[in-house]
C-alpha cells in the first residue's frame, strides 16, 4: 500500500466532522485514538460497524482512548444516517465525531484506500499520543471488523507502551495473561524489570530467547 503505513505521522489535516471542525492532530493529542473509515454512508457493513463502535464507546473510554469515524459523504448525510445505525444496534449512541469527506480527499492522504476496489476503504489506524499510526487493519468490502479483535490489538499496544516496548504479546493474548520479553532485552536487565522472575521456555535449539513473564 502505498502512502502512510505504520510508524509514520497522521498528515495534520483540518477536518470537518459531526461535532466541529478541528485539526487531527489537536484531536489526538495526550491520547490514543482509533481512527476508521467507510466508503459511505447508508451502507450495510458500515452502518454494523458504526453501531458496534458506538457500543462498545464505553470500552474506548475506559481506557482513554478516543473514536473517530470517517465517511465520504457530507456532514448532513451522516446526521441523517446516524439515527439508522443507533435503531439497527440496539445499545448504540454514536457520541463519537464522524469526518466528512464527500469529495474523498482526505481518504487517500490518510491512506484509507482499497486496492481491489481501487476507492475508500474500510480501514482503521490505531494512532498515538506521539500522532503517529501503530497498527493498521485494511479490511475488504465484502469482510466486518470484529470489534474484539480491535479492542485485543488495542490493549496490546498499551501493554507494549506502558513497558517501553520491551515486552510483546504472544499469539492470542488477551488482558492479564503472560507476555513475552523482548529479545533486546538482556537476562540481566530483565531481572530489574521483572523482579518477579520470569520463565525461559526449554527448546530443541537451546536458545534463551523465548521468556515469558507475568506482568498483571
Amino acid at each position: 500500500m502505498p502512502g502512510i503505513t505504520l510508524g509514520d505521522t497522521v498528515p495534520n489535516l483540518e477536518v470537518e466532522t459531526t461535532h466541529k471542525n478541528f485539526k487531527l492532530h489537536d484531536y489526538f493529542a495526550d491520547s490514543w485514538t482509533v481512527l476508521f473509515s467507510h466508503p459511505g454512508d447508508f451502507t450495510p457493513v458500515c452502518t454494523t460497524e458504526l453501531g458496534a463502535m458506538g457500543k462498545y464507546a464505553h470500552e474506548f473510554e475506559q481506557r482513554g482512548v478516543k473514536l473517530l469515524g470517517l465517511s465520504c459523504d457530507d456532514i448532513q448525510s451522516h446526521k441523517d444516517w446516524i439515527p439508522d445505525i443507533e435503531a439497527f444496534t440496539p445499545g448504540s449512541k454514536v457520541t463519537y465525531p464522524i469526518i466528512a469527506d464527500p469529495n474523498k480527499e482526505i481518504i487517500p492522504q490518510l491512506n484509507m484506500i482499497d486496492p481491489i476496489e481501487n476507492g475508500p476503504s474500510r480501514a482503521l489506524h490505531i494512532v498515538g499520543p506521539d500522532c503517529k499510526i501503530k497498527l493498521s487493519f485494511l479490511y475488504p468490502s465484502t469482510t466486518g471488523r470484529n470489534m474484539d479483535e480491535v479492542l485485543r490489538a488495542l490493549d496490546s499496544l498499551l501493554m507494549a507502551a506502558k513497558h517501553k516496548n520491551k515486552i510483546a504479546t504472544p499469539v492470542n493474548w488477551k488482558p492479564d495473561e503472560p507476555v513475552v520479553i523482548s529479545p533486546a532485552v538482556s537476562d540481566e536487565e530483565a531481572n530489574k524489570l521483572f523482579p518477579q522472575g520470569f520463565k525461559t521456555a526449554k527448546l530443541p535449539s537451546k536458545k534463551g530467547y523465548l521468556r515469558v513473564a507475568d506482568v498483571s
